[in-house]
């Protein structure tokens, strides 16, 4: 179970001259202060990864207790879109960075921070997923603080009593399946009941797997609504072997799988019922509430017979932007520069499982994270497909749709149509 910021931050008080326990007695909601402060301006942070939301309202709590000048509340509720459209935006905003968030960087909603310091500390190869997606010309409109890297998990114990090696190919992993199913376990723990466990896991990982994730939609971008039969590159024919290889392996589920979710994966994997479960770090904290002692692994999910192929999942789990439209600019950045000391951003990611994004960064000590540290360090990772989508493209219930026996070619050619569409409106 993670430690408070109360409890992990120490150098806080160290550093910047305050007791962390004062922290606790200024801890503010969201719609109001403490007489001592009301005459203070007021800087909104918007941050609502719900199991990150008390570990910021410590940071926040304690960037209050410094007493720069400024108030900072923490808005985890707000509707985002409305706001923008409003132009009544958060000052800054702390949260996954994927295409949906990628909207307002395109259109040049999003300020410049690339005088920040701390713009210039980021890793190249981090730098780069944020490059992936539509950008606005000249500026960097976000710096990232968090990068999550996910792959398959697998239970050590199960693989060493039935004398399996992790695989690195994809023969080596169907023959790995075989060897657990003669020995009468489960290879794969799957859950179909909720789409978004397929569309993270089984589709994103055979996808990046098999093909260049960051060049086929750089591609699709540049093709507009060309998506027919002599285009380049298209769903139809690029998605079409890797998520046949997908379906491959999904026949080594758990036979529940189409009525088991999320929690119930979980609570799967932590009784021992299957030697390997597609998940990120984000289902560790789960498992661990069942069995804490449980050996977890991880290694990246092997779709070619070429070893220099593997790849992790990665994606930009929380970045830092200001709108263009902030009411307090100026706070924002400050409250910006608090959150990316690298001792408060360090602890972060240490604290909840995130891989650093700063050239230089502590690596991860956590001993089910530590076999996905190489990978990442080499830039060897990939943005999963289902990040580049719109939210208007239903991409998890196609994914779902495919394991629950849909036509994979109908549900690839309805994706080109999809997006073809959405390429027309723009």
């Amino acid at each position: 179970m993670s430690r408070s910021p109360a409890d992990s931050l120490p150098f806080v008080a160290t550093r910047r001259g305050f007791l962390a326990a004062a922290a606790a007695g200024t801890m503010l909601s969201l719609g109001g202060c403490s007489g001592g402060v009301s005459g203070r301006p007021t800087v909104t942070l918007y941050q609502s990864k719900p199991e990150a939301i008390p570990y910021f309202r410590e940071l926040v709590a304690a960037f209050n207790a410094e007493g720069t000048g400024l108030r900072a509340v923490h808005d985890t509720a707000s509707n985002l879109s409305g706001g923008f459209a409003r132009s009544a935006p958060p000052d800054l905003g702390c949260l996954n960075y994927n295409f949906e968030m990628a909207r307002f960087q395109e259109r040049g909603a999003l300020s410049d921070l690339s005088d920040l310091p701390e713009a210039a500390a980021v890793a190249p190869e981090i730098q780069g997923l944020v490059d992936q997606y539509p950008g606005y010309p000249g500026r960097t409109s976000v710096i990232p603080y968090s990068l999550m890297a996910a792959s398959v998990l697998y239970n050590r114990e199960l693989f060493d009593r039935c004398g399996v090696e992790v695989p690195r190919t994809w023969t080596e992993l169907l023959e790995a399946c075989g060897t657990f199913q003669d020995a009468g376990v489960t290879p794969l723990i799957s859950t179909y009941t909720d789409a978004w466990t397929v569309s993270q896991g089984l589709a994103d990982y055979s996808l990046g797997g098999g093909l260049n994730i960051a060049d086929f939609f750089a591609q699709l971008r540049a093709q507009g609504d060309d998506l027919g039969p002599t285009a380049p590159v298209s769903f139809s024919k690029d998605f079409h072997g890797p998520l046949s290889k997908m379906l491959e392996l999904a026949a080594y589920s758990n036979r529940n799988a189409a009525s088991l979710g999320y929690g119930d994966g979980n609570l799967a994997f932590a009784r021992g019922e299957g030697a390997m479960y597609l998940h990120g770090p984000w289902a560790l904290g789960e498992i661990a509430k069942t069995n804490a002692g449980l050996d977890i692994g991880t290694f990246p999910l092997p779709m070619t017979e070429d070893a220099d192929d593997l790849r992790v999942r990665v994606n930009i789990d929380l970045a830092l932007w200001i709108p263009e439209a902030a009411r307090n600019p100026d706070g924002a950045r400050e409250l910006a520069a608090f959150l990316l000391d690298p001792a408060i951003q360090d602890t972060y990611n240490a604290e909840n499982l995130g891989f650093g994004v700063r050239a230089g960064a502590p690596p991860v000590t956590d001993e089910r994270l530590v076999e996905m540290q190489s990978y990442v360090d080499r830039g060897a990772f990939y943005q999963g497909a289902s990040t580049a989508i719109p939210r208007t493209i239903p991409f998890e219930n196609y994914m779902q749709g495919l394991v629950l026996g849909a036509d994979l070619e109908g549900v690839l050619s309805t994706l080109d149509d999809d997006w073809a569409r959405l390429a027309r409106r723009s």
